[in-house]
């Protein structure tokens, strides 16, 4: 499948209330757009990151009661899993789609990556943009801009605090135009994740 981009309908799944049909709606919507961009940026992936990195995406196979409220697809170098490693990560909220280089709560070794980030802030506040986004939980919508984050106060978090999680990337509003063109899409995406790429490596030891 030839990945051409997102559409208002996709952002719209988030609205269905029924658990049964808003996976279902993922699944045939959401889902297969993930493999296209899987297919499309792995090789990429792993040539920016100098790992073999390999597409998961999410299932949801927990939930019995309440719908995701947001669904993403992670590039990782690890085949079984992702959750416990560095990951680059594409999803949708209803009034977003993201794209991070993501840290989150389940990775045994977060406190010596914070250590690593902290050793490299000068490096990582002279690579990434200003406008970028930043994320300290996975699991809700709220990121500020880099330029609004005391950085340091958030590493040293990530580095103390068992739950803290460190995600940064971009944002895109769902009539961004770069969304409904499955190339210009792509490429944003692609160039994205190199700027973040020096990142993963210092986390990568």
């Amino acid at each position: 499948m030839e990945f051409t981009g997102f559409s208002k309908k996709d952002f719209d799944i988030f609205t269905i209330d029924s658990l049964e049909e808003r996976m279902e709606a993922i699944r045939e919507n959401i889902q297969p757009k993930f493999r296209a961009i899987g297919e499309e940026l792995s090789d990429n992936m792993s040539t920016m990151t100098g790992n073999d990195m390999y597409v998961h995406i999410a299932q949801h196979a927990r939930r019995t009661k309440n719908p995701p409220n947001d669904t993403w697809m992670a590039f990782c170098h690890n085949k079984r899993g992702y959750k416990k490693h560095p990951h680059f990560q594409i999803g949708l909220w209803d009034d977003h789609l993201f794209l991070w280089l993501a840290y989150i709560y389940e990775m045994p070794e977060k406190q010596e990556i914070a250590k690593s980030f902290l050793d490299h802030i000068d490096d990582i506040r002279e690579s990434v943009p200003d406008d970028y986004a930043v994320s300290l939980d996975h699991t809700k919508k709220d990121a500020a801009k880099l330029s609004e984050v005391d950085l340091e106060q958030a590493l040293t978090r990530l580095k103390n605090v068992k739950k803290a999680e460190f995600l940064i990337g971009r944002y895109f509003k769902p009539d961004d135009p770069i969304l409904s063109n499955g190339e210009a899409f792509l490429k944003e995406a692609k160039n994205t994740f190199e700027t973040l790429a020096p990142l993963y490596k210092i986390s990568m030891g």
